[in-house]
């Protein structure tokens, strides 16, 4: 690592003000930055940790019936309080890397970072969930710009996450062994309006939502609705792990399963 200076703000408006000075960078769960900065591909003069800042950890029920979430909530509590509310999304979150990762991760963190094969990208948007920063909210569909890249400004701040509460939802996730990232994943979730089917570990763009299969499921919500529908693999991700071509077959498997788990 190369020498940084480290601030611990306790309030948002106080981390947005730290943000301010010059080659500063926001730190929340750091499972991404910090390893980063161990190979010395990042090399900020100031870390403002995010982790001290009580208004940005907890998960409740709001009037409306969506489901809030602090972006500084680790994957572990996500997983343990929101089971009640939004069961799929509880699971999901409990099965994000191993229990090391998952005390110290964050929503609001994984959802900036925007890896190309993270579990919470998909959730948000196969959720329609709205990204709540420090200056305004964001529609998941607007959010999502591509690989590791978002709609956020510099030195803007995930505050919190709405999750609509779907009637049922399912999570499939086709795990790369060693760092237990989605080689493919599938996110359904079933609403009054329809289905959204979001996948995350596949494309070269990052995590998108498969619209052929959400129109095929809002009609017939089984794994048979999807039986004849695929996608090219033109556009997935090809490396050692698997071709574009088996990533893309996966999404049509990931998906089946995802909706046996929501039913």
């Amino acid at each position: 690592m190369y020498s940084f200076d480290m601030v611990r703000p306790t309030s948002v408006a106080d981390a947005v003000s730290a943000l301010g000075q010059e080659d500063a960078q926001a730190l929340s769960g750091g499972q991404t930055l910090i390893p980063t900065l161990k190979q010395r591909l990042a090399s900020p003069s100031v870390l403002v940790s995010l982790t001290g800042i009580a208004d940005m950890k907890g998960v409740c029920r709001e009037d409306s019936g969506d489901l809030a979430i602090g972006g500084g909530t680790t994957h572990a509590t996500v997983a343990a309080e929101a089971a009640s509310i939004y069961p799929g999304l509880a699971k999901l979150a409990g099965g994000i890397g191993d229990p090391a990762v998952r005390n110290r991760g964050t929503i609001g963190g994984s959802i900036a970072n925007n890896d190309p094969s993270a579990c919470y990208p998909a959730a948000a948007l196969g959720s329609g969930a709205t990204i709540v920063t420090n200056n305004r909210e964001i529609a998941a569909d607007d959010f999502f710009q591509g690989m590791f890249t978002t709609a956020l400004e510099e030195g803007e701040i995930i505050t919190s996450v709405r999750f609509p509460v779907p009637e049922v939802a399912g999570y499939a996730k086709f795990e790369q062994p060693a760092s237990r990232f989605a080689l493919t994943a599938v996110f359904v979730a079933k609403y009054a309006d329809g289905v959204r089917v979001a996948v995350t570990g596949a494309s070269e763009n990052g995590v998108f939502r498969w619209t052929e299969a959400e129109a095929a499921l809002s009609s017939n919500f089984s794994p048979d609705a999807v039986a004849g529908l695929s996608l090219s693999g033109d556009d997935m991700i090809s490396d050692l792990h698997g071709t574009g071509a088996y990533r893309a077959h996966l999404v049509g498997v990931m998906t089946k399963r995802a909706v046996a788990a929501a039913s």
